[in-house]
């Protein structure tokens, strides 16, 4: 009886084949895991699910303020790891009208004995009252540097839409405060100090 030959060629092949799908699949998902953070960003604020408040409101239209309507917006600022910072809102909780502009301030220290630069993420519950909270003015748009032992209120001008639906009483504001490392100005001293 003849027996078959064995092609010796074709197990380096298939193993190629293989090792070649897998590296694929794992740049595939490397890179999905990328794209992952923004398509979550772009999504989060289309439907404001998360409670991520949108950026800067800016609208042509003046709407009148429903004066017969009130609204209780509580506020709440916690900070993130490792930031130092006294960081809490003036005013716990505020009654609005839809419609009308309010100013608010939080307040921030920096008890440390070095200058520190902070960076305030907004977070709104129920989410569903994302898409009618509106911030005109937020100290959460830039970041906040504070010299050692500083202090200072930051202003917040934020408008209820009038649209918010008649089930939502209460918003809740929170504020995350984050330590964005060595401040500017330390860098540029750092830079011109190395250049001579």
């Amino acid at each position: 009886m003849a027996e078959k030959p064995v092609n010796k060629s074709a197990a380096p092949r298939s193993n190629v084949r293989v090792i070649g799908w897998c590296l694929g699949s794992v740049a595939g998902m490397f890179a999905f895991g990328f794209a992952l953070v923004p398509l979550y960003d772009v999504f989060c604020d289309i439907t404001g699910i998360n409670g991520k408040t949108s950026g800067r409101y800016e609208s042509t239209e003046i709407s009148a303020a429903d004066m017969d309507r009130t609204i209780k917006v509580q506020f709440l600022a916690q900070n993130g790891p490792g930031m130092p910072w006294i960081f809490r809102p003036v005013d716990r909780s505020v009654e609005v009208h839809p419609g009308e502009p309010t100013t608010i301030n939080f307040y921030a220290e920096n008890p440390t004995g070095l200058d520190m630069v902070g960076q305030a993420v907004p977070s709104l519950s129920p989410s569903e009252g994302t898409l009618y909270f509106h911030k005109t003015e937020c100290f959460c748009f830039n970041q906040q540097p504070l010299a050692a032992g500083q202090n200072t209120e930051m202003p917040l001008v934020f408008i209820v839409d009038p649209d918010l639906p008649d089930y939502i009483t209460k918003l809740t504001l929170s504020y995350t405060l984050y330590d964005q490392g060595e401040p500017q100005a330390a860098l540029k001293n750092t830079t011109i100090n190395d250049n001579g």
